[in-house]
């Protein structure tokens, strides 16, 4: 059984036990942007905070783009966070190459050069990314100023 045969059936049982109480509007305090890495799944642990607060979205560096732009106005607007953070961490996988040598790899293991270059938001620092992209969100009309956060 594929590891996606196991999920579609571990939904299928939790669907059947799912309360639809925890259906209803999300109504979260915080939206925190962070990177894909699986060991950042416990955000409440790593927080402090109980799970309905934290809305999460969730990027590769994490690099605040256009689209997280978009969804932190989402968050704000419509689900009516008042509070953003950016969490960045250590050993993040973002800090191993640059965007130049995975165009590289990418044209050279494909073949096809016609993706690169692709912006990966690389980065070798997270201390000064995660200052660099709190930064940026402070210029978007309509969002309250991000909070850098570096675990």
């Amino acid at each position: 059984m594929s590891i996606i045969d196991k999920a579609l059936e571990a939904n299928r049982t939790y669907a059947k036990d799912f309360n639809p109480t925890l259906g209803k509007h999300p109504a979260p305090k915080i939206v925190v942007v962070t990177c894909m890495d699986p060991r950042l799944s416990d955000l409440p642990g790593i927080l402090g905070l109980p799970q309905a607060d934290i809305d999460v979205i969730r990027t590769g560096g994490p690099a605040v783009t256009e689209d997280v732009l978009g969804e932190l106005i989402v968050s704000n607007r419509v689900l009516g966070t008042t509070e953003m953070l950016l969490l960045n961490h250590t050993g993040c996988g973002f800090t191993t190459f640059t965007d130049e040598e995975m165009n590289a790899k990418l044209s050279a293991s494909t073949g096809d050069a016609s993706p690169a270059p692709m912006r990966f938001f690389s980065y070798k620092d997270p201390e000064e990314n995660t200052r660099s992209r709190s930064r940026g969100s402070g210029r978007t009309p309509g969002l309250p100023k991000m909070s850098p956060c570096a675990a």
